[in-house]
């Protein structure tokens, strides 16, 4: 008989993580109705599905696998939302908003940073130069996938469409240079109290420099203190399907009511 340790699992973290994320997303895509006080219970979801993802990867046997599904996630999400925002056009309060959500591709490419840190313990083991800059050029891959970006201007609409649809960087992400936290959660994934400084100082790096309610993100602590170690129950298809149907149901609601 197993015996099921005190805590939070990552079946319970997943699941108020999208809690959470559905109360934002209500306050995100119905803002014209619904209190700005709401959009504070959503700004620890991005750190808790970080800490997942970390737990996730760590865990893994097939981390290329991991990879491909946040991308296939990512161009699913991309596509659909303009499906969504074809078939549901926005008028009223709705019309200058912009569905963007696709925090797939923050995950994608905190695992791409991650494998740049597994590149890095492997040359401190190894010492071959060839490791440090495979290292050295995952972890500065988001930042140098934006590059074509920031020419958007000077780029035929088509080409720049098809390259952010296709090519995950840090520019088109939710939480932009956010996603440096996921590395640094896993270089200290076997210290939880190192994990929780990594998330109380960058809350207060956002509350410091002007942030906004993003130094909210600090309640994501308890949760990961509280984490036991263990897996819980899977439902990976469920939680997988969640985040792109109900953003999509909500927005199409908003259009319809609004309009």
């Amino acid at each position: 008989m197993s015996v099921v340790r005190k805590g939070m699992n990552t079946f319970d973290i997943k699941i108020l993580g999208i809690i959470l994320m559905f109360v934002d997303h209500i306050h995100q895509m119905f803002f014209y109705a619904v209190p700005q006080w709401i959009d504070y219970f959503g700004r620890p979801v991005a750190t808790l599905f970080f800490f997942v993802s970390v737990v996730g990867f760590s865990h893994t046997s097939n981390k290329k696998k991991y990879l491909l599904r946040l991308y296939i996630g990512s161009l699913i999400m991309v596509i659909g939302s303009a499906l969504i925002g074809h078939l549901a056009p926005a008028s009223g309060p709705m019309s200058n908003f912009g569905l963007a959500n696709n925090i797939f591709r923050d995950l994608f490419l905190g695992v791409v940073l991650m494998y740049g840190v597994d590149a890095f313990q492997h040359f401190i083991k190894t010492r071959k130069i060839l490791d440090f800059l495979k290292g050295a050029l995952l972890l500065s891959l988001p930042i140098l996938l934006s590059i074509p970006v920031l020419f958007a201007g000077q780029l035929p609409t088509a080409i720049l469409i098809g390259y952010t649809t296709l090519v995950p960087n840090i520019l088109i992400t939710e939480n932009t240079f956010m996603i440096y936290v996921i590395p640094l959660l896993y270089v200290f994934r076997k210290k939880r109290l190192l994990q929780i400084l990594i998330i109380v100082l960058t809350s207060m790096i956002f509350l410091v420099t002007g942030g906004g309610s993003q130094w909210l993100m600090i309640f994501a602590a308890i949760p990961v203190y509280l984490f036991n170690g263990e897996k819980g129950n899977s439902m990976r298809g469920f939680f997988y399907a969640f985040y792109p149907i109900h953003i999509w149901i909500l927005y199409a609601l908003s259009c319809w009511i609004s309009g």
